[in-house]
Parts: C-alpha cells; sequence; structure tokens
C-alpha cells in the first residue's frame, strides 16, 4: 500500500489519471472514498491524488494529542505532494479538508496553483467558538464510550446532512457505513485536537487578505454554521469567487455531484488557461447605484 511519511503518522493515497495534478482533502466525517465521484470525473484529463488523514486507517492512528491538530494539516498535504513528486497541485477540500486547503494556501503558496475551499467555516464565527469548542470535546468522549458505528446514523441526520438522505439515499448510506468504520481514537482525538483547538478563520483576515492565489469558495444554502464565514473569506481574499448551491447542506461534493464537478472544472479551466481574475477595486464597497454628488446650489 501506497503510504506518504509526514511528521509522526505515514499517510495512506491513491492516484488515478495523468495531466495537472489536484489533491483532495477529506472532511472529518468522510475519508478518501467520498472524493470517488470526483476522481472518476476529473481523472480524465488530470492527475488525481487523495489520501486519508491522520486518524482515519489504512493511515496511521497516532495515540498521542501532539500528533493531532490543524498544525499538521497543511504539512500532511505537502508530505504526499513530495512523496509523488508534486511541485504545484491544485488542492479541493471539503470542510475540515477544506481548512486544512486555505492554511496551506496561506503556510506554503508557492506550491498551490489554485485553492477550492467547499463547506469551510464551521466553528469560526467568534460567538459560537465556546460551544462548538464544547461540542467537539463532548462528540470526541463519545466516539470513545460509544465507537464510531453508534454516531454514525447519528451524525448522517444532523441538520446540514439530512439534504444528502432526501437526495440520495443510496449515496447517504454509504457515507453513514463509511463512517462507521472509522477509528474511534482517530476520531476522537481529530475532534479534540484539530476541530476543538483549531483557530478562527477570522483570526487569519489579514492573511487572507494578502493571498493571491486563485480561490473557490463553495457552500450550500442550507449550511447555515458556514454562511457567514463564506462571506467573509469572500470579502476579504480578492481573488476568491463565492458560490452558493441552492438547496444544499454540508456536503455538496456528495449531494451534487454533477454540479460541483462541472463549477469546480470550470474554476480548474481558468485558471490554467490564466483566466482567473483579482476582484476588479471598483466593486468593493460600493452599491448598485452611483454615489450622489451634491447639487450645485449645494456647492455655491
Amino acid at each position: 500500500m501506497p503510504y506518504a511519511k509526514s511528521k509522526g503518522a505515514r499517510l495512506y493515497f491513491e492516484e488515478t489519471g495523468s495531466g495537472r495534478p489536484i489533491v483532495f482533502v477529506h472532511e472529518f466525517g468522510a475519508d478518501l472514498r467520498e472524493w470517488e465521484q470526483q476522481v472518476r470525473w476529473f481523472s480524465r484529463e488530470y492527475r488525481c491524488i487523495r489520501f486519508n488523514a491522520r486518524g482515519y486507517p489504512p493511515s496511521d492512528v497516532p495515540e498521542s494529542d501532539d500528533l493531532y491538530g490543524y498544525e499538521h494539516s497543511a504539512g500532511d498535504i505537502l508530505a504526499v505532494m513530495d512523496e509523488l513528486g508534486i511541485e504545484r497541485a491544485h488542492i479541493v477540500g471539503l470542510s475540515m479538508g477544506a481548512y486544512a486547503t486555505l492554511q496551506f494556501g496561506l503556510r506554503h503558496p508557492g506550491r498551490a496553483l489554485s485553492l477550492v475551499a467547499a463547506g469551510v467555516g464551521s466553528g469560526a464565527p467568534r460567538e459560537v467558538r465556546v460551544e462548538f469548542k464544547a461540542h467537539s470535546e463532548a462528540l470526541a468522549q463519545r466516539f470513545l464510550n460509544e465507537g464510531s458505528p453508534a454516531i454514525a446514523r447519528e451524525m448522517g441526520l444532523a441538520a446540514t446532512r439530512v439534504q444528502l438522505l432526501t437526495k440520495d439515499p443510496r449515496g447517504w448510506q454509504a457515507f453513514v457505513e463509511h463512517l462507521s468504520e472509522h477509528s474511534a481514537v482517530g476520531s476522537a482525538y481529530t475532534l479534540r485536537r484539530y476541530q476543538a483547538l483549531r483557530p478562527s478563520l477570522f483570526d487569519f483576515e489579514a492573511e487572507f487578505a494578502a493571498c493571491a492565489l486563485p480561490t473557490l469558495l463553495v457552500v450550500g444554502d442550507e449550511d447555515d454554521p458556514c454562511l457567514e464565514t463564506n462571506l467573509f473569506l469572500k470579502r476579504t481574499m480578492r481573488t476568491a469567487q463565492l458560490w452558493v448551491v441552492p438547496g444544499t447542506g454540508h456536503a455538496v461534493n456528495l449531494e451534487e455531484p454533477a454540479a460541483f464537478n462541472a463549477g469546480v472544472q470550470g474554476f480548474l479551466s481558468a485558471v490554467d488557461r490564466g483566466c482567473w481574475r483579482t476582484r476588479d477595486p471598483r466593486a468593493v464597497g460600493g452599491g448598485a447605484l452611483p454615489v450622489a454628488r451634491a447639487s450645485a446650489s449645494a456647492d455655491k
């Protein structure tokens, strides 16, 4: 089995196709299998790489808290790229993987061709930070006490995931089955160290404002915990565009695979052809009507 060595863990990866590379980075509740519909599509023209995060077998499941956390997330992407001899790649992430994708863009901008961050932002708004941390820690303990199978179905019925059940019951069942197979220890440590302790994306406002990488932000309009953060990122990143997918929850790539693939393909094509543009400064801070000028009489 192919592995990339990162700090404190070996990461299992798979690659399919040839061409410019795309690295897919999965969310907390998923693993590399949830990118299957993207790999089948993009591998026709791209070299697709996906890997399991630390704590997700067959990647290693370290038993030390210190070997988990957002600090490792960008480094793990880099380790997979280095193992495969990839100098630059498009990075596509969902949720926890989208957080890692954005961190990679900030820490290693010279190694990224572009960033796609889908469903990013849970727990980022400052008013929910304390609650999000407590919820993550409580769920971590439940994974240890009850095991992954007991948690999987409950997570699948969460407010931002029931959309998948409604649209694609078979896809939802596969998601739940995959989640039930996850390591309870790996999930618990990921929740405690990565989810609960990662800084808010709002803390990186200056860094995002300086980021020059082409970026596509994707969020479902029913993914309430992520909407505010995506608006913040759109307003802050001058090279970002925001795509809000109607009638869609958290796992955009699973709920709307055809639309997701088409939207991301259009973005990657624009980047590869050099057609992705920064935001026109005239579009910032104004409205749909011209600014009113003082009347001639008022000038006298």
